[in-house]
């Protein structure tokens, strides 16, 4: 489970039936509990729909070897929530 200042943003997610892909340690020491979704997650709306802490940044990640992504950080805790870094055709996307 995510941190507290993320973990409301996961529940509904997880509540609305999106596809858990990777949850733990992603990428480097400064990963705690990354989870990762198969969905685009619409920062603006689910920004709109729950109420973040300061500490939880937006995140984008548009790597060419490395993956991509987009999602909510929370810096105090390390803690993530992850989707695609572009909607598409067939691609959920979350809103809250």
């Amino acid at each position: 489970m995510t941190c507290e200042h993320l973990q409301a943003v996961e529940q509904a997610i997880l509540g609305h039936g999106m596809r858990e892909t990777f949850r733990g340690s992603a990428w480097s020491q400064n990963c705690r509990e990354w989870v990762y979704f198969d969905c685009y997650l619409d920062l603006e709306a689910v920004r709109g729909r729950f109420k973040l802490a300061e500490c939880v940044r937006d995140h984008s990640h548009r790597g060419t070897h490395d993956g991509q992504e987009r999602g909510l950080v929370c810096q105090q805790c390390q803690d993530a929530i992850m989707g695609r870094y572009e909607a598409g055709a067939g691609v959920p996307v979350f809103r809250g």
